[in-house]
């Protein structure tokens, strides 16, 4: 690492209609160094990357970005990925239909009188595919592979672009906790052969494990850049820049009032949708009290998921077999929406495919799962629909102008309360969330567990799907572990540690 600078961003303020994302932000990333930026859902990381990058481009914000001392004048990304740029989204940008080294080279390939040379390519990309330690085939189609492998590619798509600053945005976000490490071993590697990167990462300890010097961001601004090697910097102390407050405890305290089962699967079976032999999950039993937070963990692949979209309302699998009860007498969900009439509340994991319509507004989004309970004689009551996102936008703190926003203008931790806010709305006794803080930041986090206390204070019941065991042993009362489709055992509160959850998954 030289003390010379590929990059400085000076006095930048970015403005959107009714916010301000950056407000004067300034900081440097030296040639040859890892750079961590962390701060909150909403502190304006990756509207500063969009600013460095080129999507959005000069004149649309204030201040200047230099690169090697030279003032950049980027209007689009390609103008950024001339100079030796490229920024590797959380939402990876391949196309599943195409080979790996078809999407190396989509969009930059050199042609020959404009005809591509496919052979010269191919070879081109293994050199390419073993800097980065993937060995499929270079003509594997990229759908075939897990999400992990599909990180490599765009790391190595990066490096066919000559990219000498790599921003990497939530890398590890969808990653278990073995890919992850690979993925930081990989950026050390990178660094040493002379590669710049900027982490962006919720994951404090990533941070801190690989990163030469942090800046924390917070409400827009730049709070401070910490130099990892002459400072001893802390969880503690990021978190503190973070939220402007000390933070010490991870999880809200509690005192549980757990009653009677509420709800009760036996022996539940789930075949793959394809493959209409195989069980992804097999012979699963369990129970969820008035009152608790049952945990699920496991690892990738597990088959918590594909349980629990089976039970609600046959959302996954080609057919399930096993039954449900509700207060004890058997139940049957035909679909989503039924699951939902009948007191059944699910949040998926992925929350931008499965849980919101991004093109559609905070109210919106709010009242889809109940438009019935507002309407009468089958049209919506538009001042019922407003009282009830208002609502939760002030119960819930969703950050927005108004409830009239574009719901993929919201931070990650805002566009998960407003998940949660629909399937509250709705009513549930029982409530299904799915990763319910992934991707979002400390604060977010403890807001979010807050609200699951408070709804298990109120008399509901929570299942929560977590593969973060520490969220999972502050949070839960019970903890089922699954691992390969079987339940593979259940810890009660007192006992569960991370040592015993992964000892249990793996026997």
């Amino acid at each position: 690492m030289s003390n010379e600078n590929i990059l400085e961003v000076q006095h930048v303020t970015k403005e959107f209609p009714g916010v301000r994302a950056l407000d004067d932000v300034s900081f440097q990333i030296r040639t040859g160094e890892i750079h961590g930026i962390c701060g909150e859902n909403g502190a304006g990381k990756s509207t500063l990357m969009g600013v460095i990058s080129g999507v959005h481009p000069i004149g649309s914000y204030e201040g200047t970005v230099l690169v090697h001392g030279q003032e950049a004048h980027f209007r689009s990304v390609r103008d950024s990925e001339k100079v030796g740029l490229a920024i590797m989204h959380q939402e990876l940008a391949l196309s599943p239909y195409l080979s790996i080294y078809e999407n190396m080279f989509l969009g930059h390939a050199k042609t020959t009188l404009g005809i591509l040379d496919w052979d010269d390519l191919l070879e081109q990309s293994r050199g390419y595919l073993k800097r980065v330690g993937l060995t499929d085939p270079p003509e594997t189609i990229v759908s075939k592979m897990g999400v992990g492998k599909q990180q490599l590619v765009e790391i190595a798509r990066a490096l066919s672009k000559q990219t000498k600053l790599l921003i990497l945005d939530e890398p590890t976000a969808s990653l278990n906790d073995e890919e992850s490490e690979q993925l930081l071993d990989l950026i050390m590697e990178l660094k040493n052969e002379g590669l710049t990167c900027i982490l962006i990462s919720h994951k404090l300890n990533e941070v801190l494990r690989v990163a030469d010097r942090i800046t924390v961001m917070r409400d827009g601004k730049s709070i401070r850049t910490y130099d990892a090697h002459t400072e001893d910097v802390t969880r503690s102390m990021l978190i503190k820049d973070m939220v402007g407050r000390e933070m010490n405890a991870l999880y809200p305290e509690k005192t549980p009032n757990i009653g009677d089962p509420v709800f009760e699967v036996k022996n539940w079976s789930v075949y793959h949708p394809e493959y209409h032999d195989k069980k992804v999950v097999d012979d699963a039993s369990f129970f969820v009290r008035r009152g608790e937070i049952l945990g699920f963990c496991g690892p990738m692949g597990a088959g918590r998921t594909e349980l629990m979209m089976s039970i609600f309302g046959k959302s996954y699998g080609s057919r399930s077999e096993g039954t449900a009860y509700l207060h004890g007498e058997e139940i049957h969900f035909a679909s989503p929406h039924d699951a939902i009439k009948k007191g059944v509340g699910y949040v998926s994991e992925d929350r931008k495919s499965l849980g919101l319509i991004l093109i559609q507004d905070v109210k919106t989004n709010i009242s889809n799962s109940s438009l019935p309970m507002l309407s009468r004689w089958g049209v919506v009551d538009d001042d019922r629909e407003i009282q009830a996102a208002e609502h939760y936008r002030r119960s819930l703190n969703i950050k927005t102008p108004s409830i009239t926003q574009l719901v993929r203008n919201l931070s990650g931790g805002n566009q998960q309360k407003v998940v949660l806010s629909r399937s509250l709305l709705a009513e549930p006794e029982i409530f299904i969330v799915d990763e319910p803080t992934r991707g979002i930041d400390v604060g977010a986090k403890y807001e979010i567990y807050t609200i699951l206390n408070d709804l298990a204070a109120q008399g509901k019941s929570i299942v929560m799907i977590t593969s973060e065991l520490p969220e999972a042993i502050g949070m839960a009362d019970r903890i089922y572990v699954m691992n390969e489709g079987k339940i593979k055992g259940v810890l009660d509160r007192g006992e569960a540690t991370q040592e015993g959850i992964m000892h249990m998954a793996l026997s």
